[in-house]
């Protein structure tokens, strides 16, 4: 018996996490993040390399989540991870920005004429600052 439920929570759990990959990955091709990043770096001849690093990376991830893997690459190593993570969040979040309309709404209804690169500036250094704060002070770091 004990056989058979191991089998069901095998089958739930897999069913699962392919439903929240499945909604994550139309997420990012519904707010187009790949075809934007391909277009603002010029290098739109490699869409289908982008988004295979992009499948590879969560399927690595999820890999070294899920079995709890040690992986041992440094300090260099995670500081270049981090970048890496942040630049794909940040770009996350600005396409779902984007599409919501909100930084046009948010200049309309301020009448803001200039300074939007010093905002978008600080939304990203408060968001790394707050991501540093969580990290040293209230994390195991």
């Amino acid at each position: 018996m004990e056989v058979f439920q191991n089998i069901i929570l095998a089958v739930i759990g897999f069913s699962g996490g392919i439903s929240v990959a499945a909604g994550t990955f139309a997420l990012i091709t519904v707010l187009g993040i790949v075809p934007r990043l391909a277009g603002g770096l010029g290098i739109g001849c490699d869409i289908y390399k982008m988004e295979t690093a992009i499948a590879l990376g969560g399927t690595v991830g999820s890999l070294i989540t899920v079995y709890k893997l040690n992986v041992h690459i440094g300090i260099v190593g995670m500081a270049i991870a981090g970048v890496f993570a942040g630049i794909f969040v940040g770009a996350l979040a600005m396409s779902l920005a984007e599409n919501l309309k909100v930084i046009p709404i948010l200049l309309k209804r301020t009448s803001l004429q200039t300074g939007l690169p010093v905002i978008v500036v600080m939304l990203a250094l408060g968001k790394g600052l707050g991501t540093l704060y969580q990290l040293f002070v209230c994390g195991s770091l």
